[in-house]
């Protein structure tokens, strides 16, 4: 899944601060990113994690609200206690691992893909679109391949229907969902693999609510919910 890059002034903020109430505990996402996470048309938070995240707030016994965040400073705003958990198909890295801490894993990684214009598109040859500050992003560049870097994902697609980029790289799955009743875009044949798993952003002051996040994770992987839904929305593999 998509994966953040981390900066030297995400590094700089403070950790350890609480919970603003410890009756609630407030779920970050971007709000963005479907299948995972978007707004609906009622203006509430929907998708993979919030399905997800609300049943394991249910599994935990928490009071959870959400709270939307842009991606670019989504790790800074958790470590200075805007909200208290991230669960934005956000993978797991060593790299973050120095700022935050994660839960378990709740999905497998999710394959990257190109979608072009044409299925003749060479990705090596053109201009990729991806979202700045990813994985994805860093990969294109360390191919030396031509990188052009924009804010949100739509912002990626639309550069690809404009002319500005050739392909658009970038999760499986929201590629996927961005195909669906529409016939200008095509998804390339060609995948990569990219990150671990996806888990939960933690302040790693907060060693109890992961400890509680984790057994609830693992119970839904124990008892195949987790698998239904990740079937349901269609955002990875489904755990062995």
């Amino acid at each position: 899944m998509k994966n953040l890059i981390l900066t030297t002034a995400a590094v700089a903020l403070t950790a350890g601060i609480a919970m603003a109430d410890d009756s609630v505990v407030r779920m970050g996402t971007e709000g963005a990113y479907a299948p995972w996470n978007f707004i609906n048309d009622a203006g509430e938070v929907d998708g993979f994690e919030r399905e997800l995240g609300d049943e394991l707030c249910a599994r935990a016994e928490l009071t959870c609200e959400w709270v939307t965040n842009e991606w670019d400073s989504i790790i800074p705003n958790l470590v200075s206690g805007n909200y208290d958990t991230i669960i934005a198909g956000m993978s797991i890295t060593d790299e973050r691992d120095e700022v935050i801490d994660f839960t378990m894993a709740y999905t497998p990684a999710d394959p990257t893909s190109f979608v072009a214009l044409s299925m003749d598109v060479d990705p090596a040859g053109g201009v990729v679109a991806a979202q700045t500050g990813t994985i994805q992003a860093a990969y294109i560049a360390d191919q030396g391949w031509t990188l052009v870097e924009f804010a949100t994902p739509e912002e990626t697609l639309a550069a690809v229907r404009g002319g500005e980029a050739d392909a658009v790289f970038a999760d499986k799955s929201f590629l996927a969902a961005a195909l669906e009743g529409q016939e200008e875009l095509v998804m390339l044949e060609q995948e990569v693999s990219l990150g671990a798993g996806v888990g939960m952003g933690i302040r790693e002051s907060d060693g109890e609510l992961r400890d509680t996040f984790n057994a609830a994770i693992q119970s839904m992987k124990d008892d195949g919910s987790l698998n239904e839904l990740i079937t349901k929305w269609e955002v990875a593999s489904t755990f062995e």
